[in-house]
């Protein structure tokens, strides 16, 4: 546990570094601008879909004979925020996971990794590909848990949900450039628990006003320090065992 909150106090640290702000500001203005125009399309469509729904539980009778228009009008502009800011928290980590995470990597390696080699053994292709798996698994997760909203128990759903897009997207990226392919198999195949911790810790990040928009660079920076620090202590231990056999 102290290896978790120690990456996620040595990212909070980097994110508050000048340089950090292009990095943290651009995915979110391009999830904000990317679900604006989305929103600004099939505002009608996505309006009918909501009053099918308050159909399918009998609200809608009731806002349509007695509710005022003004809270009909409200209760639909509050639900469409709704969706809108974890579409764009969701964006935003997966833009980051994809387009920002070399920049992160670098900045990361420099302050507190120099001596670590470098062996390049993930591609942008297996960078892709863990993403859109990640995207996937994080909405069939929603899809199947749908029910559990019905007893009061879906309350966990977005922390459960959060935990694993988190670790699924940043443990490979983390790896990517400087482990070599063997190390990226054998560290993402241990330590599972702790990355769903980690992933768990900075997912209630993204519920919490202002900090959400925070919270995707945040969690990759936490993920980059987590990852380089077992890579370099795993290459320790490797090289401390080497020793011992040669003697």
């Amino acid at each position: 546990m102290s290896q978790i909150l120690n990456a996620i106090a040595y990212a909070t640290r980097d994110l508050l570094r000048f340089k950090m702000i292009w990095i943290m500001v651009w995915p979110i203005l391009v999830s904000i601008l990317l679900w604006f125009v989305i929103g600004w399309l099939f505002w009608d469509t996505f309006s009918e879909l909501i009053f099918l729904g308050f159909a399918e539980f009998g609200f809608r009778e009731w806002m349509e004979g007695q509710a005022p228009g003004w809270l009909a009008y409200s209760i639909q502009w509050f639900i469409h925020i709704l969706f809108f800011i974890p579409l764009v928290i969701i964006t935003t980590l997966i833009i980051t996971a994809i387009f920002s995470m070399p920049a992160l990597i670098n900045h990361v390696a420099k302050r507190h990794y120099p001596h670590l080699k470098r062996e390049s053994g993930g591609t942008i292709s297996g960078s892709v590909v863990n993403a859109l798996y990640a995207t996937f698994i994080y909405i069939l997760i929603w899809i199947i848990t749908l029910p559990l909203w019905a007893f009061g128990a879906g309350i966990i759903v977005p922390f459960i949900a959060a935990a694993f897009l988190n670790q699924q997207l940043f443990r490979y990226d983390a790896l990517s450039e400087h482990a070599n392919h063997d190390e990226i198999k054998k560290l993402l195949a241990s330590s599972r628990l702790p990355l769903w911790n980690l992933g768990l810790l900075t997912g209630f990040l993204q519920y919490i006003p202002i900090i959400n928009f925070f919270a995707p660079v945040l969690t990759a920076l936490a993920f980059i320090h987590y990852e380089l620090a077992r890579l370099e202590k795993n290459r320790a231990h490797t090289a401390q065992a080497t020793v011992v056999d040669n003697v």
